[in-house]
């Protein structure tokens, strides 16, 4: 019996509807990743992007659970010497939660061409609303 190895001809990718009200911001994170992977399927090939469209809708109701709104922050560089910017996690939540979900996620697929592939198949939403409804997407609990 030989090892099945999935074809980018082969991969057939589905649409999913994930609500955030109340979850955590890393676990809602662990389950979009591996939908974007496609780490949910038999046929899971590591070199071969074989990851689902994920929806997530109500994002700016997702949780910090802990110290972790007020401790955590968000670190970038504009690229100017000395422009460190950091953003507390309490305030990132509040003014772009779509943002806080896309950090979360990338920490998690792998820094690859198939991981950022698999990263603009991510859409998030504030409000229940999407305008994805022509793909007839699954809702997951």
């Amino acid at each position: 019996m030989s090892t099945f190895m999935a074809k980018p001809s082969e991969v057939e990718r589905k649409w999913y509807v994930v609500d955030a009200t109340g979850k955590s911001l890393g676990r809602l994170a662990v389950q979009v990743a591996d939908l974007l992977r496609g780490k949910n399927k038999p046929t899971f090939t590591p070199h071969v992007d074989c990851g689902d469209f994920v929806i997530v809708t109500n994002v700016e109701k997702m949780v910090l659970t802990g110290k972790k709104a007020e401790q955590k922050f968000h670190y970038h560089h504009t690229g100017y010497i000395g422009h460190m910017k950091s953003v507390r996690y309490d305030e990132l939540m509040r003014t772009k939660p779509e943002m806080a979900l896309q950090l979360a996620v990338k920490g998690m697929i792998p820094d690859t061409t198939i991981g950022r592939k698999a990263l603009t198949r991510l859409h998030a939403y504030q409000g229940s609303e999407h305008k994805h409804q022509a793909q007839q997407p699954i809702v997951l609990e």
